[in-house]
């Protein structure tokens, strides 16, 4: 009985471990894909390089490689993959419980940052636009101005003689829209649930991967077996 459950278990974590590397893969290709067609990466010029593409290209990398060490650990039997599947997910879960309560702590100071960088960039695109650049109808604002409807950080006012025709409607230009800031924060705080509840969700999987680790591991020590390669 005791061997049919430690079956079921080790290819448990292999299904779960394979689609994992399935989903990593997936984000691996996406977020090269977003690299090369994605134009939002300068809003925040002091995090140009984590833009969101970045993030989906490192996580699809991350998770493609330690789902790869945990389906060839259970799979083989082998101990030493096992031990680096389990540390690699504690690593992994106290960098995101890390950041987590960063965020919260600082969330002040990160508003100030971001508020401060989307100012920046704003005058950036502004000054661009005074030296005849055409590329500025199909930039970062423009897009960010199309898909929530707001215009500027604050309000229109802060493009000055220079409002982008993202600002206005088909039909009209409405030079009292919201702030981009606003509407990005709003839209924020409303997934916040979400986020939370995804955060939990990953955490308790690689609590159950650990642990999982862990069982076929002592379960491979105590049968005698030797690392298997």
């Amino acid at each position: 009985m005791a061997q049919n459950c430690l079956k079921c278990l080790k290819y448990t974590m292999c299904v779960v471990n394979f689609l994992c590397f399935i989903c990593g893969t997936a984000g691996f290709g996406f977020g090269v894909f977003m690299m090369m067609n994605s134009k939002v990466s300068s809003l925040i010029p002091s995090l140009s390089s984590l833009n969101i593409a970045n993030m989906i290209f490192i996580t699809g990398i991350i998770m493609t490689c330690v789902s790869f060490l945990g389906f060839l650990g259970a799979l083989k039997e082998n101990r030493c993959l096992l031990v680096t599947f389990f540390i690699l997910l504690f690593i992994l879960m106290l960098v995101e419980l890390t950041a987590a309560f960063l965020l919260l702590l600082y969330e002040s100071k990160i508003d100030s940052f971001l508020q401060r960088d989307l100012t920046d960039s704003l005058e950036k695109s502004r000054e661009s636009a005074k030296g005849g650049n055409s590329t500025m109808s199909k930039g970062d604002w423009d897009i960010i101005q199309t898909m929530f409807q707001c215009c500027g950080v604050h309000n229109s006012s802060d493009w000055k003689d220079k409002v982008p025709a993202s600002c206005c409607s088909k039909t009209q230009c409405d030079i009292n829209q919201p702030g981009c800031y606003n509407k990005l924060k709003a839209w924020f705080e409303g997934n916040f649930l979400a986020t939370g509840v995804a955060v939990i969700v990953l955490c308790i999987i690689e609590v159950l991967g650990m642990c999982f680790s862990v069982t076929l591991f002592c379960h491979i020590s105590q049968s005698g077996l030797s690392y298997k390669l």
